[in-house]
């Protein structure tokens, strides 16, 4: 297929695409070649390079000789007509006599007029198409394309390339529980690790030089719920800290969450409002269970672990129930600034819910 296109496009559209085709791909194995020490890469860009000084040295000879016009021979008509003039005289000679009679009785006879001759229209030479246009043309056709081949992989990364925070979200297969379709507009924990999974986590974490070393996702139901409340979460891990958002779709309101605190104990709580929904700071310590996979994969005892802060937010301004819990925590114990969780929910939460939200 390419070797019949090539064959059907026209000499000064040809040679100028072959000309940027080879420069393109012979500069770039040549770049790949020094870049990864690739002794074979560089023989095949060195391939390129010559095909495409060929080509350039086939281009140059043909506008030299257009330039140089054909030399026009036109002497040969002269002996001919002298020639003819020569033999017609002596003719004219012999037969002049017999001319003389036939002169005299033709000059009584009208002479017909002759027809008009019809008006020739002069020829208009045909143009020829301009080579140079051609060229330019050809150039610029497949500049374009050579720089989409060169700069494309950096301006429009590849599905397999990998994402900017360091780790990707995995596919989760299983369909979700029955309480998801029974929950209009539960979103899964797809949704919610794509949303957190985001390039500049961690210079909203306060520590922007770090890339993410796990994420993950998961469709689980709330507890004690028998598997009627859909609970999806997502989780995200640095160096330094840990964040995890997950949503709730049950009936409980911030006010009422709120007052569980109160009841509970908790002093270290602050309600406020974010996105313009009712919201509240608390804290309480992770969990630690450890598993002995020597011993059979038993598990040990659940352990306090370090202290977590966390932002619950309202599914809606009206507060009918249900929220989203923004958590972060550190191995160290040490905790972001509130102001860290804030700028978290205000980037995640509208990519959770889409326009619609």
């Amino acid at each position: 297929m390419l070797g019949l296109l090539l064959r059907i496009l026209p000499f000064w559209v040809r040679e100028p695409l072959l000309i940027v085709v080879g420069a393109v791909f012979g500069v770039r194995i040549a770049y790949l070649a020094v870049h990864d020490e690739e002794p074979v890469a560089a023989g095949i860009a060195l391939v390129f390079l010559v095909f495409t000084a060929v080509r350039v040295r086939t281009v140059v000879r043909a506008l030299r000789a257009r330039r140089k016009p054909e030399p026009v021979d036109g002497g040969g008509g002269g002996d001919s007509a002298g020639g003819g003039d020569g033999a017609g005289g002596e003719d004219r000679t012999d037969r002049a006599d017999g001319r003389d009679g036939v002169a005299a009785s033709a000059a009584h006879r009208p002479e017909p007029q002759a027809a008009p001759a019809a008006p020739v229209a002069p020829a208009v030479p045909e143009k020829e198409p301009n080579a140079w246009g051609q060229a330019v043309a050809a150039v610029a056709v497949f500049a374009a394309i050579g720089f989409a081949l060169w700069f494309g992989p950096r301006i429009l990364p590849s599905e397999d390339a990998a994402p900017a925070n360091g780790v990707s979200c995995p596919d989760l297969e299983e369909e979700p529980p029955s309480a998801y379709r029974d929950t209009p507009g539960a979103v899964t924990g797809d949704v919610l690790c794509r949303a957190l999974n985001r390039p500049e986590l961690a210079g909203l974490l306060g520590t922007p030089g770090e890339t993410a070393t796990a994420a993950s996702g998961d469709n689980g139901t709330a507890p004690l719920t028998d598997g009627k409340v859909a609970q999806p979460e997502a989780e995200v891990t640095f160096d330094t800290y840990t964040v995890n958002v997950s949503a709730t779709y049950n009936d409980l309101t911030i006010a009422q969450y709120v007052k569980l605190l109160e009841t509970g104990g908790q002093r270290d709580h602050q309600p406020l409002s974010v996105l313009g929904r009712p919201a509240v700071f608390s804290s309480d310590h992770t969990m630690r269970i450890s598993i002995d996979l020597a011993n059979g994969a038993s598990g040990g005892p659940v352990e306090q672990g370090p202290l977590a802060r966390t932002l619950t937010v309202a599914l809606d301004r009206e507060d009918r129930g249900g929220s989203y819990d923004i958590t972060v925590w550190s191995e160290s114990g040490g905790l972001p600034e509130d102001g860290v969780l804030l700028g978290i929910a205000e980037e995640v939460l509208p990519a959770v819910e889409g326009p619609a939200g």
